[in-house]
Formats: structure tokens, C-alpha cells, sequence
């Protein structure tokens, strides 16, 4: 083989090589983008997942997995998507694992879940408290208001102060009821020591999606209103001694919805507000301190 062939076999490798790496970045630089945050999440913090596919993904969007469940994400731009994950106090710290599929591309993070000590609470019931339990029909219908995927984001910005009472009991409470510990409880809101008749607002806009009465068999959440925000994000008021809202509604941000009460399985008038994501109870707090947009 003379010099010239030699030099051309040369540049041509260079030129593949060139050619290879110049495809790699490119790549590289389209592949699935996943952002996850907050970056330091805790038990009880809600996980706000941003995906990026390198191209369109329809007719159906991303999903995540975590733990063999799987959440819907929903668009919010072009290419763009968002789902919300929650972690609870029932869970255990440490590293989640979410899979990302959209439309043939992949991807596979991991997350890391910090611990977060929660109060204890003794709790003694009379006998008639103790043996309280909920109807069929109440369960069916409030299970019915968390299971809400509506596509539609209606909120807009942080979430307002449902009362103006002071905070009695946080989020995530564990109790121990006549002194047996509750395995499986934990406090699933926020509870406000509004006196009876003080007016609840609605913390940001959203649709009624739930009105229940004692009258109707809600024995234990009591009057209740349940408030659709959209894309898997729900907030319940219990224990209303007045509802002025009807199913179907639309409510903004700072709308009177009803008045704090007694009813149900109380001990004392207050609100009790939850705020629930893809089903699960996570702490309202956050939601009040920052802007999940």
C-alpha cells in the first residue's frame, strides 16, 4: 500500500470516528430528560417529576413507576410533561426507584427519600367513639373523589389557608388508640381550630366533587366537601357545620365553601383539611409554601 492510500484510509477513519461521536452527542442530547424534585424529598413531601422525551410521544403520554405502580403524567407544554408522586408516613425511607416509558424510549432514576420523625398522640375513646365505623357509602364516595385523574390543571400558584384558626394537629400523626397502637393510621391532614361557624375558603380553584351529609350516611367524616383540582390532586374539608357549595361547581381560590363544625367522628368543633395526590395523603404544607405550577 503506497503513502497516498495510507493517508486516505487515515482521514477516512478519522472521519468515521468524527462522524460516530458527533451521532453519540447528538443523541445524548435528545435522550429522555427526567427532572425530579424537591431535591432533598422527606416521607410526606410530594415528588414533582418532570419528562422531556427526545420526540412526540402520542397518542399516549409518559408513565412512571414506582414500586409496581403506575402514575399518569400529563402535558404541560409542547414535549413536555409532569406527574406528581406521593410518599406517605407509612412508607419507608430510602431509595425509589421510577422506570419513565414514553412511547419506545425509557429511562430509569432513582430518587432518594429521607426520613421524617412524626408526633405520637394517646388517644382514649369512649366506647361509643371507639366503636364508630364509616358506611359503605361514605367509604365508596370518598374513595371515589381521591381516585380523580382529571387531565385539566385548574389551580394556578400556591395554595391559600383553608381557615384562620390556629394549626391543632399537623400532618402525619402517628396515635395510639386505649393504648394499641395504630398500625396502619396516620393523621391525614391538617386540622384548624376554627370555632363552629367560621367561614372555610377554598385554597385554590377547583371543582366540587364531593358533597356529603351526615343525613346521608358520612358518619365519620361528617358534612364534608371534596374539591377536584385536577391531575390527581384532590383536598377534602370535614366536620362541616355548613355547606354552601353543590356538586358540579366551580370554585377560585379564597371562595367561601362552608363553615367549621362538629360533626362526625369528633371530639371538638374544628376543620380537618386533606390534601390528596394520585390517591395517597401527603402533607398540605408544602403544597401552601410553594408553587407546584
Amino acid at each position: 500500500m503506497n503513502k497516498s492510500s495510507t493517508n486516505y484510509l487515515k482521514n477516512n477513519l478519522v472521519l468515521t470516528i468524527a462522524v460516530a461521536i458527533s451521532t453519540l452527542l447528538a443523541t445524548s442530547v435528545k435522550a429522555l430528560q427526567v427532572q425530579v424534585s424537591p431535591a432533598k424529598p422527606r416521607l410526606g413531601d410530594t415528588l414533582t417529576v418532570v419528562v422531556t422525551p427526545d420526540a412526540p410521544v402520542a397518542p399516549s403520554n409518559p408513565s412512571i413507576t414506582v414500586n409496581e405502580k403506575t402514575y399518569p403524567t400529563f402535558p404541560i407544554a409542547p414535549n413536555k410533561y409532569r406527574a406528581f408522586l406521593p410518599t406517605t408516613p407509612l412508607q419507608k425511607p430510602g431509595t425509589r426507584l421510577l422506570k419513565i416509558e414514553a412511547g419506545e424510549q425509557t429511562k430509569q432514576t432513582s430518587v432518594q427519600i429521607g426520613d421524617r420523625k412524626f408526633p405520637v398522640q394517646r388517644i382514649r375513646l369512649s366506647p361509643g367513639k371507639a366503636g364508630l365505623e364509616a358506611t359503605q357509602h361514605e367509604l365508596s364516595r370518598v374513595a371515589e373523589l381521591k381516585a380523580l385523574k382529571t387531565p385539566q390543571k385548574l389551580w394556578n400558584g400556591a395554595f391559600l389557608k383553608p381557615n384562620k384558626g390556629r394549626i391543632t394537629t399537623i400532618y402525619g400523626v402517628r396515635r395510639y388508640y386505649n393504648g394499641k397502637f395504630a398500625q396502619d393510621y396516620y393523621h391525614r391532614g391538617v386540622d384548624y381550630a376554627g370555632a363552629t361557624g367560621s367561614p372555610v375558603m377554598a385554597p385554590a380553584d377547583g371543582r366540587i366533587a364531593l358533597v356529603g351529609r351526615v343525613s346521608q350516611g358520612f358518619r365519620v367524616h361528617g358534612n364534608i366537601i371534596g374539591i377536584d383540582h385536577g391531575q390527581g390532586v384532590v383536598t377534602t374539608y370535614l366536620h362541616l357545620s355548613r355547606i354552601n357549595v353543590k356538586e358540579g361547581d366551580v370554585v377560585r381560590a379564597g371562595q367561601v365553601i362552608g363553615a367549621v363544625g362538629s360533626t362526625g367522628a369528633v371530639t371538638g368543633p374544628h376543620l380537618h383539611w386533606g390534601l390528596y395526590v394520585q390517591g395517597e395523603s401527603v402533607d398540605p404544607t408544602p403544597w401552601r409554601n410553594s408553587k407546584f405550577n
